[in-house]
């Protein structure tokens, strides 16, 4: 077992179980940004008492005691980031690939709130093409 991944759950109020352990492990070990089915697909063959419906109750309780963030890019699918510090995501417009990018200044942004609005969290997402991709890509 993962000691990592329990330390994290407990760390965040969430009560490791056999499910959420190798969610959280799987997620802690595959930086892909994955979609629920992924983690699924990838987790089922070891974990046959795994079920699609557990992994998006997981990913939800995840998302909600702010374990994981949970990312949608392209506007499709919802992909789950167990890095959750501060930073963009990058999608290459042909292969789909999302990477992380670390921005210079994380700095919070200012701007004009006259109805006192409280910001919680902030998405930044960029779109292009990978360097793989971009070879292929006529301008």
């Amino acid at each position: 077992m993962n000691t990592e991944a329990k330390s994290r759950l407990l760390k965040f109020g969430v009560k490791p179980s056999l499910h959420r352990l190798a969610i959280m492990e799987y997620l802690m070990s595959n930086l892909i940004h994955p979609t629920a089915d992924h983690i699924y697909n990838s987790l089922f063959p070891f974990i046959p008492t795994l079920s699609k419906t557990t992994v998006y109750n997981i990913l939800k309780l995840f998302e909600e005691k702010k374990v994981i963030a949970a990312i949608v890019i392209d506007g499709k699918n919802t992909r789950y980031d167990a890095d959750i510090s501060q930073h963009a995501h990058f999608q290459c417009r042909k292969c789909g690939v999302v990477h992380d990018l670390r921005l210079n200044d994380m700095a919070p942004v200012t701007m004009d709130n006259p109805d006192n609005l409280i910001l919680d969290d902030c998405h930044i997402y960029f779109r292009g093409y990978c360097p793989d991709c971009v070879k292929s890509v006529s301008r």
